[in-house]
């Protein structure tokens, strides 16, 4: 088995189910790192999956997926548009980086649209909620395999 993928999380995606469900839907976090782990399994592949609210925490974990994950998966949330630090993280990595948006971010407002992870993302999965992780780790297998 390969080393896991790291399934990244970051602002107030804790609150998922809680926070704006008529944008994010009922899903909790909770459901999502299930959805994570029974998907990897069928898979072949393992995830380590985490949620940070702080930058500098992702940014740590991004730079562990370096010497022990062979794929990242970020959500990068709130940081999408602002965090160089991610992006510069993700460039030093050196593994393949799959972006995931539970909403469109094309579709709301004009700041969301600009992402500095999309700029290091083999793949960008938008506006497909929860189900968008599955998407990201059925198109990491095939990365990570060659």
């Amino acid at each position: 088995m390969t080393q896991p993928i790291f399934v990244l999380n970051g602002p107030n995606l804790n609150l998922l189910g809680q926070r704006e469900p008529e944008k994010y839907g009922t899903a909790t976090l909770a459901d999502v790192r299930t959805l994570c782990e029974e998907t990897a399994a069928g898979l072949g592949l393992a995830v380590d999956f985490r949620q940070s609210n702080h930058e500098g925490v992702l940014v740590d974990w991004i730079q562990e997926a370096r010497d022990s994950g062979s794929g990242i998966i970020l959500n990068p949330a709130g940081y999408t548009t602002t965090s160089i630090a991610i992006m510069d993280a993700l460039l030093a990595a050196a593994r393949p980086v799959i972006e995931v948006h539970i909403t469109n971010i094309h579709r709301r407002e004009e700041f969301r649209h600009h992402s500095y992870v999309s700029k290091v993302a083999e793949a960008v999965i938008a506006g497909a909620g929860v189900h968008g992780y599955r998407l990201a780790l059925e198109h990491m297998a095939r990365l990570v395999r060659g």
